[in-house]
């Protein structure tokens, strides 16, 4: 007979034994359960759209702002969110710096308005600049490049409009010619037609805009620039200009150009702009671009550039001849063909930039800003304001 503690080791074995079983089967029902549970798809993330290449990268050090507006991210369109197009698509690059894009489209649809007028003594080409100015007919009727008919004496002040359109803009250009002026034995307040014309453009867009139903585009036939030429005498500026720009500058850009320079010689054209110059700074005469419009030091930087060159010696004309096997605009002399875009001849093409290329825009904004807002304000304060227009007008001016 085995004694009791005998048969109590051998319970205790049991057990012992019996609780190893036991967790070992736990173990393999948990790997096995563990073995059955399928991981998660992992899915790859959208692509980041690549920047447009007309929208410049965003700089390391700038910050950014909220919502990744500054960083230029991608995301997703939500499907049935209620964006057109269906489907899940990317709306691309977005960033603050894209609303120059927006701007360009909307201002390219709308299109521009320009606006020149051309004044000086008689017989100095305004009309000729003008029309070698834009490479196009726009100041009155001729036969063409090259031809034969000369353009006709202007006798009154004459509005001409052109479309012009260049890499999909396109660009209203009015140029306003005036009749020379000088020639007549009393030359007392010439320049009041003149002013009178320039005025009543103002007043024209000053109504519209006091219309109860006004148009939502206002035409804007405001002068934004007036070319003056001046006669090369190689002297001093005349009694009379000095008078006339005087009373334009107060209502009109002025822009000074010295017609027909191929008459000086190189010398002559220097010490006379410098004179000219010294003479407009004595007589208080203001001419584009002024000084007190400089917005920093950039463009004040490039205006005193532009303003040590005024006035622009420039030569103008419609005719073409052959020069080093290319056609070039020119005025053909004795000695030669003075070409018309060759800096080194005279300074048309600089007054082409400055007109076209860098500051057509801006004399737009002073001419609005500046001129516009001084007659609006003087108009407004010695009337005691404008009565809105009748409706039988309104509905007239609207058709």
């Amino acid at each position: 007979m085995r004694s009791a503690s005998s048969l109590s080791s051998c319970r205790l074995g049991n057990e012992k034994e019996g609780s190893r079983l036991k967790r070992e089967r736990e173990v393999e029902s948990d790997r096995d359960m563990s073995e059955s549970i399928v991981p998660p798809e992992v899915r790859p993330k959208p692509a980041v759209p690549a920047k447009p290449p007309h929208v410049s990268a965003p700089s390391p050090t700038a910050p950014h702002g909220p919502s990744g507006l500054g960083g230029g991210v991608g995301v997703d369109r939500v499907p049935g969110s209620g964006h057109s197009g269906g489907g899940s698509t990317l709306l691309g690059y977005i960033g603050i710096d894209t609303i120059i894009e927006q701007m360009r489209k909307k201002t390219m649809k709308a299109g521009f308005d320009f606006n020149i007028m051309i004044v000086g003594h008689s017989g100095l080409g305004k009309s000729t600049l003008v029309n070698t100015l834009f490479k196009s007919q726009v100041s009155r009727w001729s036969s063409g490049w090259g031809g034969e008919h000369k353009i006709p004496k202007t006798v009154e002040i004459k509005a001409v409009s052109h479309v012009i359109e260049e890499g999909g803009v396109k660009m209203k250009l009015t140029v306003i010619d005036t009749p020379g002026f000088g020639d007549q034995i009393n030359n007392e307040n010439c320049w009041d037609p003149i002013s009178k014309y320039i005025n009543e453009q103002y007043e024209k867009f000053l109504k519209e805009e006091v219309n109860i139903a006004r148009k939502k585009r206002i035409p804007d036939t405001r002068v934004h620039c007036c070319l003056y030429f001046i006669s090369p005498t190689g002297h001093s500026l005349r009694k009379l200009d000095i008078e006339f720009m005087k009373h334009l500058s107060r209502v009109v850009n002025i822009i000074p150009v010295i017609a027909k320079s191929d008459t000086m010689t190189l010398d002559e054209k220097n010490e006379f702009k410098h004179r000219v110059r010294k003479e407009l700074e004595t007589y208080g005469i203001e001419y584009y671009p002024q000084n007190e419009f400089d917005d920093d030091m950039e463009d004040k930087n490039e205006n005193d550039k532009i303003r040590e060159a005024m006035p622009f010696a420039v030569v103008g004309s419609d005719k073409e001849y052959q020069v080093n096997g290319k056609r070039v605009l020119g005025r053909k002399t004795a000695w030669g063909v003075v070409e018309v875009e060759n800096p080194n001849h005279c300074e048309f093409a600089l007054l082409r930039d400055f007109l076209i290329r860098s500051h057509l825009q801006d004399l737009k904004e002073v001419t609005h800003n500046i001129h516009y807002e001084t007659y609006r304000a003087r108009r407004l304060n010695d009337n005691g304001g404008l009565h809105p227009i009748s409706s039988n007008n309104t509905q007239e001016s609207n058709l």
